[in-house]
């Protein structure tokens, strides 16, 4: 019985090894140059949303695009007490992304839609700096995915 455990333990080890599975380095992928990016929308995202591209593009990378971006944001009340009184908010960002890889003049779009929701406070100033903080954050989860969806789609241009 000891000998049929080690020999299914030892034929497991050899198919799961020899699978040819490969990890993927995420640095590998993120490796293009951006020649121009154009913004049109709500100028506080791109603006966030920009630097974060620029900042993770290599400058003598072999692939050079362009980027056009479409921003949209929508604000609407999410919740309300018994007084009728406002208590939450909710943003709806919308980043739509055009990219052409310049060498194989090829145009891509992606989408990406975030949301989320920040509770009024008592002083106003401080009802600004949750919004203002909660689009900070969704702009710069936006740009994370952006990247991400820009190295796999640029990965699978390449290949071919």
């Amino acid at each position: 019985m000891k000998k049929l455990i080690s020999v299914i333990n030892i034929l497991v080890f050899l198919f799961l090894t020899s699978c040819g599975f490969k990890v993927i380095n995420n640095n590998q992928l993120k490796e293009f140059s951006i020649a121009d990016i154009t913004t049109t929308g709500d100028k506080k995202i791109n603006f966030n949303i920009r630097n974060k591209l620029l900042f993770n593009s290599k400058d003598n990378a072999k692939k050079l695009i362009n980027i056009k971006l479409n921003t949209t944001k929508n604000k609407s009340v999410k919740e309300r007490n018994i007084k009728n009184e406002i208590t939450k908010y909710e943003i709806v960002i919308n980043v739509k992304v055009e990219f052409n890889v310049l060498m194989k003049n090829n145009f891509k779009n992606i989408t990406v839609s975030k949301s989320a929701d920040y509770s009024v406070a008592e002083q106003y100033s401080q009802t600004l700096n949750n919004e203002k903080n909660l689009i900070k954050y969704l702009s710069e989860d936006i740009a994370e995915e952006i990247l991400g969806e820009l190295a796999l789609k640029l990965n699978d241009i390449y290949i071919y």
